[in-house]
C-alpha cells in the first residue's frame, strides 16, 4: 500500500457504510463546454475583487456574486455584520410545500492575505489571470472556485428550470479566515430563515496516488476537530538576570512547556479511514486491497507510520503546540514576574474540549495558570444521506480509477458551527490537485486548473439535481 503520508490529514474521519443507492434519472442535458467557460470567466473576475482580510471587505464580494444571480433573474440578500462587510444569501425555492429542509450551498467570500513580490509579474494575487491553463489569483482554490461552482449550479438551476422538491440556498459568508464573523451572525440573527437541512462546503479534493499508485482519492469532510486555545501564564518575584533564583516565572513556564512538548496523547482511527481504505482497496484488489479492508491490520501496519508524520499524528490525537510567547519583561537583565504562552489544541469530536482542559491542569501542574480563549467542540456528520451519497457517485463518475470516501479534517471551518444547529454538513471541492497545486493554497502562485472547472461545476450541478429534484 502506497500512503502519502503528508496528505493523508485529510482522510481520517467516524464510521459507517454508505448502502448502496440507484442513480438517479439523468439532468438535463447542458452545453458543459460552454457553461464552464462561463464559470471560468466569471472566476477570473471575482478573483480581482479584493476581499483579502484582514480587513476583509467582503461586502464587494458579495455584490459581485449578486449582480451575477440578478442577471439571470435570481434575488439575493446581503446581511451586514460590520462596516463594509457582509455575507450574501440567494434561494430557489422548491415547487409547492418543501418535501425536505433546504440544501444549502456555502462558501467564504474572504480570502488570506498575499506577498505580491512573490507571484509572477503577470498573474499577481488580485489579476484573475488565465494563462498555461490555469486561472491565477488569492482565493483560486480557498474559496473563490467553489464559490462560483455554487453560484452557477443555482444559475444552471434556473436555466434548466429544474422542478425542486426542496429549497437550495447560496450562502457566501464573510470573515471565515479569521473570527467567522459572518456564518455567527447569520447563526444569531437569520438561521430560522435557512434552516440548512444539508449543507456543503470546503473540505477535501482529490488528490492523485494518495492511497495507491495512480488511484485519485475523494475526501468528502464529514468531521472536523474542535478547538481549546490557551495562554498559559507563570507568575514569580521579579528580579536581576544576573542572579538565578529557582521559583521565578519564566523558569516556571519552560517547565511546564516541557511538560506539554513530552505529552505523548494516545491515537485512535476514526472509523472513516476504515471505511475509506476499504473503498480505495476494493477498488486496488489484490494483498494490498484485501489488506486495507482489514482494521485489524491497519491498526498494526498503519498507525505507527501515521503517528511519525506530524499531520496525520495530529489528525489521529488531541494535539496541542505552543504558537506564541507573552513576555512581561523591559529588558534582557531583569526578569519579569509573570510570563505567558499561547497554545493551540485542536480536540477530536469523541473528545470535549472541557476534558482536555482538566487533562491539561493535571499534567502541567500547579504553578501556572490556563486561560481559556477560545472553546468549540469537534463535530461530524453520518454520511447514509443522499446528497453525500450523491457527492461520491458524481465526483467518481467517468474518472479511471476514482474513489470518494468520508473523511476528518484536522482544523475546522464554518461547518463546525453549523452542525450543532441540526445540519448535516459536508465539505468537498469538486476538483483534482497535485501535491504542487495544493500547497499553493494560502501560499504563493495559487492557481486552478481551468479544466477543473468545467468538470467540478458539471459534478456539483449532477448532485444537487440528485439531491434536490422533483422525482
Amino acid at each position: 500500500m502506497r500512503l502519502a503520508l503528508r496528505l493523508l490529514p485529510l482522510v481520517l474521519a467516524s464510521c459507517a457504510s454508505a448502502p448502496r443507492v440507484q442513480p438517479p434519472p439523468e439532468p438535463p442535458t447542458v452545453d458543459w463546454a460552454a457553461a464552464g467557460q462561463e464559470a471560468v470567466s466569471q472566476l477570473a473576475a471575482y478573483l480581482q475583487v479584493d476581499t483579502r482580510n484582514p480587513p476583509g471587505n467582503e461586502r464587494a464580494g458579495a455584490e459581485f456574486l449578486a449582480a451575477l444571480l440578478r442577471r439571470e433573474g435570481i434575488s439575493s440578500t446581503l446581511y451586514e455584520f460590520a462596516p463594509g462587510r457582509a455575507s450574501l444569501v440567494a434561494r430557489l425555492p422548491a415547487v409547492g410545500a418543501p418535501q425536505q429542509r433546504p440544501l444549502c450551498l456555502m462558501s467564504h467570500l474572504d480570502v488570506v492575505p498575499a506577498e505580491d513580490g512573490a507571484w509572477p509579474p503577470d498573474a499577481q494575487p488580485l489579476s484573475g489571470a488565465i494563462k498555461e491553463g490555469f486561472v491565477w489569483g488569492r482565493g483560486a482554490l480557498d474559496m473563490k472556485s467553489m464559490g462560483i461552482l455554487e453560484a452557477f449550479t443555482l444559475v444552471q438551476l434556473k436555466r434548466q428550470g429544474i422542478a425542486l422538491r426542496r429549497d437550495v440556498v447560496l450562502v457566501a459568508v464573510g470573515d471565515e479566515e479569521v473570527d467567522n464573523l459572518g456564518v455567527k451572525d447569520l447563526l444569531d440573527h437569520h438561521w430560522d430563515n435557512l434552516d440548512c437541512g444539508v449543507l456543503l462546503n470546503e473540505g477535501g479534493v482529490g488528490l492523485r496516488d494518495l492511497l495507491f499508485e495512480g488511484q485519485t482519492v475523494f475526501p468528502i469532510t464529514v468531521a472536523e476537530r474542535g478547538t481549546l486555545w490557551l495562554r498559559v501564564t507563570a507568575r514569580g518575584e521579579p528580579g536581576h538576570g544576573s542572579t538565578p533564583v529557582p521559583g521565578r516565572a519564566p523558569g516556571k513556564l519552560l517547565a511546564a512547556l516541557e511538560r506539554l512538548a513530552a505529552r505523548a496523547p494516545p491515537p485512535r482511527i476514526h472509523g472513516s479511514l476504515y471505511e475509506l481504505l476499504a473503498r480505495a482497496g476494493t477498488e486496488q484488489g489484490g494483498v494490498e486491497g484485501w489488506i486495507a479492508g482489514r482494521p485489524w491490520l491497519v491498526d498494526l501496519l498503519v498507525t505507527p507510520k501515521l503517528m511519525a508524520q506530524p499531520p496525520t499524528r495530529a489528525a489521529l490525537t488531541n494535539s496541542c503546540q505552543v504558537t506564541g510567547l507573552e513576555g512581561h519583561g523591559t529588558s534582557p537583565n531583569v526578569v519579569p514576574g509573570e510570563v505567558s504562552a499561547i497554545v493551540d489544541c485542536r480536540v477530536r469530536p469523541d473528545t470535549q474540549p472541557g476534558a482536555l482542559l482538566e487533562e491539561l491542569r493535571t499534567l502541567l501542574g500547579p504553578e501556572v495558570e490556563l486561560q481559556v480563549l477560545h472553546a468549540q467542540p469537534g463535530s461530524e456528520s453520518p454520511w447514509d444521506d443522499p446528497f453525500f451519497q450523491a457527492l461520491a457517485r458524481e465526483v467518481t463518475r467517468g474518472l479511471p480509477r476514482a474513489v470518494a470516501g468520508p473523511a476528518i479534517s484536522p482544523g475546522y471551518t464554518d461547518s463546525n458551527l453549523v452542525r450543532p444547529r441540526g445540519t448535516r454538513a459536508y465539505g468537498l471541492v469538486p476538483i483534482v490537485l497535485d501535491e504542487q497545486l495544493l500547497r499553493t493554497m494560502h501560499g504563493n502562485g495559487e492557481r486552478v486548473p481551468v479544466t477543473e472547472i468545467h468538470r467540478g461545476l458539471e459534478v456539483l450541478f449532477r448532485a444537487v439535481v440528485s439531491a434536490a429534484g422533483a422525482r
